[in-house]
Parts: structure tokens; C-alpha cells; sequence
């Protein structure tokens, strides 16, 4: 169990063989420990019998991999470093990946079945909000970029329910290298039995949008909702099977979400940007989480335990919030209804990606990395992209108001119009002067 240290980089490597989710290419995946920056990690190998190979693909290697590199999101597996090796009688490429200590996703499916428990459906949710806003960011680079390979065993779960989707390199190494060893081992992955129900109608025959990404996601959020879609022995798992599985949901809400994804016509299937707005995920109201994530964003704006000591200030029964009617009584929202811990576990969720906020960045695509989405051909003209400075949304909306409209019967109510009163980056020097009380809108 001695670990040893191997350059070029200050990586020690344990023989200690680990799962990440099969991923295509790679002979074998170790754990490790990178000594510079103190964490576990992943130690990846990709061989190449052919040197001749390698030698063409070599500049095209790194170029991928410089790209892979610039992939930043929290719900998508970080890649850390590279490099080459070449030796005698073959060549490999090493590559350094964020290790997930609490295995894959179908793994925990697998224990929740065998332990006789359902899933959770705020769980369910969470679950399903954070692989959309990996995909979200994703296919919203310029151009985009399809992850092709995602199954329960390309997603992985952490400890404290974080969500991470893995393999996004699958597509590099069979579009980019088609002709090297790896690729083999790439379609023999993909033609396995059990995955083959996470593939749409439309794979490889030319039609690699990012609907064949949210197809997968529907088997993904269909077997998160059963735990299992069951086959028949080692055979595939069948139509039936699936559809079966999707009636099996009793709410209907989370039956037309899945049926949505697995459409037939690529055409229908919405995006991952639509599907987050979904109302079967919502859980959290808009105006807390853009607080939470404000307030997070912007920590060292504020004292040191500013929200405790808030609310240890607030009257709990003072009113923060009140709806009136005109026909019935209305409702009081007072502090006391809201639990000091459960904030802060909040707070500490929204700060470890429990709750992105994907869903309401700009639409404007992300400029990284290009060569992933591209094929062989394209790839020979593409350089390595410079990224484009991205706007920030420097102003501060510190009043809002709206009117709510009944239709003619009262059975339905519509924001009619709503007015914000905005502050300009200059204005915002004294936070104290602001009206909103960003806690209020937080709890």
C-alpha cells in the first residue's frame, strides 16, 4: 500500500484500482493523492500500441486537452492536469481527474433498492437540477458541446448530495481520434447491453445535437424516480420496460417531465435551460435562492456571521411578509417561521452547488472549449479559443413592485406589470442605504 511519487507532476499514485464510471479509453484508473494541493484524485491512462498513431494525433491530443482543461462547472467532474509519455514499444497519455469518493450514481441506486427505501423526492429533484445545469453550461458553449455518454454510471454522487457528471472526454476520444486504439474500446462501451436503453433512437446516425443528451437524462431521471428499470436477464432493456417505468410514477408532474425527454422526435425534446424551469423542480422560490447566492457571492461585503446575528436581532413575531385579500382572510409571514438552522444549512448548501443558479444566468454561450463539439475534419482548422470577456450584472435591484390581476371569473391571478428600481454600480457604495432588506428576502 506504499504510495510513490511520480513526475512530472507531485502526484503519489496507490495501487488501488478505482471506478469512474467505465469511462471510454482509459486501461486503468488509480487512486491518488495530489501532494501539492493535499486531496485524493484520480490517475487516468490512455495507451496507444500504434506510436505512429500517437506521433500524428499528438499536437491534436494536446489541443483537446488544453480545452478540457478550461471546463469549469460545479456539476461536472474537474480535469486537473496532463501529459504525454512515450516509451518504447507504446505511448499513453496521463491525465489527472477530481476523484469522487462516493462512487456513481447507479451504485447508490443499487444499495437504496437492495436496503428496500424509495427515493427521496426532494432528492430527486436536487438531483435532476444539478445534471440539467451541467448539461445547461454545456450546450451552451459556442459551439456546443454534447456530452454523448451520460448514464448512471458517468454521473457521481458526493456525501453531502452534490452531483458531478463525469466522461464529458468521451466524445474527444471518438470523434477526435477515430483512428486510434481508443476507439474500439469507446463503441464497446457504448454496445453494452445494459446501457444501450441510455442511447436515443437518433445516436450515431448523424443527428448528435443535445437532444441525444436529453434522452439520456430522461433514463437517467426515470431510474433515479424507480430506482431500476428492469431487463430481461442480460438482454437490453426494452420500450416496454420503459414505458412501464414511466407509468409507474404516480406524480403526474414527474410522468410528463420524463415523457418529455424521451420523445421520439428529437425536435420535441426541450433543452436542459427549458427543463430547469419545469415546475415538477421546483423547490426553492426564486427570490431566496438569488438572495442565498447574493449573499454568498458577496460574503466578504458583510460582517462576520451577519445572518446570525440578524436573526437573533429580528422580533420573531414581527411580520416580514403579508398577503391581503380583499373576499378572505390573508396571510402573515412572520420570522418565526423560519428555522435559524435550516437557513444555514441552506446557506451551506447553496455554497457547495446544492442549488445552482444556472437556471437564471444569460442565455449568451459560454466561449469553451470548441473542439470538443467538433468533428475530425473541423478540428484540423481549429485553434485553441481565446475566451471572450463575459458581462457582469453589476447593478443592484433594491425595490420591486408588481400588481396582481383576477380574471373576470377569480379563478386565476397574473402579474399585470412589475417595476424595479435599480442601483448603478456608484450608488452601491453604502449596502446600508439600501431599502430591500436582503434577509427578509432570503427567508
Amino acid at each position: 500500500n506504499c504510495c510513490v511519487t511520480l513526475s512530472p507532476v507531485c502526484v503519489s499514485v496507490c495501487p488501488l484500482q478505482v471506478s469512474q464510471g467505465n469511462v471510454p479509453g482509459v486501461e486503468s484508473a488509480s487512486l491518488a493523492m495530489d501532494t501539492e494541493e493535499g486531496v485524493e484524485v484520480v490517475w487516468n491512462e490512455v495507451l496507444f500500441l500504434d506510436k505512429k498513431v500517437f506521433k500524428a494525433q499528438e499536437e491534436k491530443i494536446k489541443e483537446m486537452f488544453e480545452n478540457l482543461m478550461q471546463v469549469e462547472h460545479p456539476n461536472i467532474v474537474k480535469f486537473h492536469k496532463y501529459w504525454l509519455d512515450m516509451k518504447e514499444s507504446q505511448a499513453r497519455v496521463i491525465f489527472i481527474t477530481e476523484y469522487m469518493s462516493s462512487g456513481s450514481l447507479k451504485q447508490f441506486l443499487k444499495k437504496t433498492k437492495k436496503n428496500h427505501k424509495t427515493m427521496n423526492v426532494k432528492a430527486w429533484k436536487r438531483w435532476c437540477t444539478q445534471i440539467l445545469s451541467a448539461l445547461s453550461y454545456l450546450h451552451s458553449c459556442d459551439p456546443p458541446i454534447i456530452h454523448g455518454n451520460l448514464t448512471c454510471d458517468t454521473i457521481f454522487i458526493q456525501h453531502n448530495g452534490l452531483i458531478k457528471i463525469g466522461s464529458v472526454w468521451h466524445r474527444l476520444f471518438v470523434n477526435v481520434f477515430p483512428d486510434a486504439s481508443v476507439h474500439s474500446k469507446a463503441r464497446q462501451h457504448r454496445d453494452e447491453q445494459r446501457n444501450l436503453h441510455f442511447f436515443a433512437p437518433e445516436y450515431g446516425a448523424g443527428e448528435d445535437g443535445y437532444a441525444i443528451d436529453i434522452f439520456s437524462f430522461g433514463i437517467c431521471a426515470l431510474e433515479m424516480a424507480v430506482l431500476e428499470i428492469q431487463a430481461n436477464g442480460d438482454s437490453a432493456v426494452s420500450k416496454e420496460a420503459i414505458v412501464n417505468a414511466g407509468q409507474s410514477l404516480e406524480d403526474p408532474l414527474m410522468r410528463e417531465f420524463t415523457q418529455s425527454c424521451l420523445h421520439h422526435d428529437s425536435k420535441l425534446r426541450p433543452t436542459a435551460h427549458d427543463l430547469l424551469f419545469h415546475r415538477v423542480l421546483f423547490e426553492v422560490h426564486s427570490l431566496k435562492l438569488l438572495a442565498a447566492h447574493c449573499l454568498i457571492n458577496n460574503q466578504y461585503l458583510l460582517p462576520e456571521n451577519c445572518v446570525e446575528e440578524k436573526t437573533k436581532s429580528f422580533d420573531p413575531n414581527a411580520v416580514m411578509a403579508e398577503i391581503k385579500h380583499e373576499d378572505r382572510q390573508g396571510v402573515q409571514l412572520k420570522y418565526s417561521h423560519v428555522s435559524p438552522l435550516e437557513l444555514d444549512k441552506f446557506l451551506e448548501d447553496v455554497k457547495n452547488g446544492i442549488y445552482p443558479l444556472m437556471n437564471f444566468a444569460s442565455t449568451r454561450p459560454h466561449p469553451v472549449p470548441r473542439a470538443l463539439s467538433l468533428s475530425q475534419e473541423q478540428v484540423e482548422t481549429v485553434k485553441t479559443p481565446t475566451p471572450e470577456p463575459q458581462e457582469t450584472e453589476t447593478r443592484k435591484v433594491v425595490q420591486m413592485h408588481c400588481n396582481l390581476e383576477s380574471n373576470e371569473e377569480g379563478t386565476k391571478t397574473h402579474v399585470s406589470h412589475i417595476v424595479l428600481q435599480v442601483l448603478c454600480p456608484f450608488q452601491c457604495k453604502n449596502l446600508g442605504s439600501l431599502k430591500m432588506n436582503p434577509t427578509a428576502a432570503l427567508l
